[in-house]
């Protein structure tokens, strides 16, 4: 949809889309560009949309769908990977209690930096929430780090289990990499990874490594429209 926008004299003109700054990615494989057209953002790597401002449903769901689950939990320890646009996060604090602890790890320094300059609207004030720590740091290394503490891993810091923007991304996804998100879950801690489509072995590493796994399909749009999108709901035992 293109917006438009209707002059007092009854023309009507497009609205352009600007580009408002561009970042490297760390393993030099392109750039990412941040972009707004109105209120609409959008951030680009190449000719692939990664997200749009409105399109927030199954990022939104990331984290309904985790909190839900963890019902009552005292005191959840949550990890966030992958800032974005801050819908999964937002989602979480909406449902998350107030002695929570949120721990977001972005590794591209200049998404933070949007988060916190252009797009704060967007963000709306999450990341000054209390119960917020944001990290510049690989997701990776914040799971390292679990060591049996958390309650909750959401990774959304890709296009999936197939990674498109960052090649160190899919050590994520493999065998090491559930073992160590496994190591880092307290028991009944739950692994949750978006994807923008279906992976049938990511699903049987799943099993693999020991999570009872159920995979949903959560729609782009908040509406439930939009395309279709994957989330792996992992649980340790």
């Amino acid at each position: 949809m293109r917006y438009k926008a209707v002059s007092q004299t009854g023309e009507t003109n497009v609205i352009p889309w600007i580009h408002l700054d561009t970042a490297a990615l760390p393993d030099g494989r392109g750039d990412l560009r941040l972009k707004q057209r109105g209120s609409e953002f959008s951030i680009m790597l190449g000719s692939n949309e990664l997200m749009n401002s409105r399109l927030s449903g199954s990022e939104e769901a990331l984290a309904t769908l985790v909190c839900d689950r963890l019902g009552q939990c005292r005191q959840p320890s949550i990890l966030i990977g992958g800032l974005g646009m801050g819908f999964t996060l937002r989602a979480a604090l909406d449902h998350l209690p107030p002695d929570a602890r949120v721990e977001v790890a972005e590794l591209i320094p200049a998404v933070v930096a949007w988060a916190r300059g252009p797009m704060a609207v967007v963000f709306a004030g999450s990341l000054d929430d209390s119960r917020v720590q944001v990290n510049v740091t690989d997701v990776a290394k914040a799971i390292a780090a679990g060591k049996g503490r958390l309650d909750a891993i959401l990774l959304d810091v890709d296009n999936g289990p197939e990674g498109l923007t960052v090649a160190g991304n899919d050590q994520l996804y493999g065998a090491a990499g559930l073992h160590a998100a496994k190591a880092a879950l307290r028991p009944g801690g739950i692994l949750a990874v978006w994807s923008s489509g279906p992976d049938h072995g990511f699903t049987r590493r799943l099993r693999q490594a020991g999570f009872a796994t159920e995979e949903v399909t959560a729609r782009a749009r908040r509406t439930g429209g939009g395309a279709r999108h994957v989330i792996w709901l992992a649980t340790k035992p």
